[in-house]
């Protein structure tokens, strides 16, 4: 921890990050959120993608505005920010961050930052789950099994739904695979299983992605 905190007043942004998160959860220290938001913060200015992703966490739980501290029950929390989380998670997901884009993508799926907007959502899932996201994969299989902003596609859909359950063990993915397998010929669904045993090892064991989707993205791709 002495080590730590030297690197973190020398201005070393991954020391900056880890001692915040250190603070933020309470972890071989007292718990002190205040403290966990600064080391966060200063970390976030100097461009580390991590701390970025979790001072656009903050805001969007409203912890940037914490209450006092009370007795007995939780801390109280302001609102949240929206412009300023997605701000925060743009800058990550610029990146390559994949936690970050796949939460950009909840935030256009769900319109909780103005109106639903499916293509924007559709982007930043992509993003997420070319790099092994089973959050981002489980709704690109969302998006094409109802035809949310893309046409539907059952194929595409079971590829998806597949590589999130098998990456991850979600039960609602497999669910909503198995739902799919019966409205798929021998053929296709031959097809969809190829393409998903594909992508579990490209995302999970280092193969290379399609150029046509790359993890990072320039400032000005990420500006449209």
């Amino acid at each position: 921890m002495k080590w730590l905190r030297l690197a973190a007043d020398q201005g070393h942004a991954a020391a900056q990050y880890k001692l915040g998160r250190i603070y933020y959860t309470g972890d071989f220290v007292q718990k002190d959120e205040s403290e966990g938001v600064k080391w966060y913060r200063l970390a976030a200015d100097q461009g580390y993608a991590e701390a970025q992703y979790e001072v656009g966490r903050i805001y969007a739980q409203g912890r940037h505005a914490l209450g006092p501290r009370r007795k007995y029950g939780p801390r109280k929390y302001g609102p949240s920010d929206m412009a300023e989380a997605v701000k925060w998670y743009r800058l990550a997901a610029v990146q390559g961050l994949a936690v970050a884009q796949s939460e950009l993508g909840q935030i256009y799926y769900y319109g909780r930052f103005g109106p639903q907007d499916y293509a924007e959502a559709m982007k930043w899932y992509r993003l997420a789950a070319d790099q092994g996201s089973p959050e981002g994969q489980r709704h690109l299989g969302l998006m094409y099994h109802f035809g949310q902003g893309v046409p539907t596609d059952f194929v595409e859909a079971y590829t998806w739904y597949s590589s999130a359950a098998r990456i991850s063990g979600s039960g609602d993915a497999a669910e909503k695979r198995e739902s799919l397998a019966c409205k798929l010929t021998p053929e296709q669904l031959s097809q969809a299983e190829l393409r998903a045993n594909d992508l579990f090892y490209e995302t999970r064991h280092g193969w290379p992605k399609r150029a046509d989707h790359p993890a990072e993205m320039s400032a000005s791709e990420v500006a449209r």
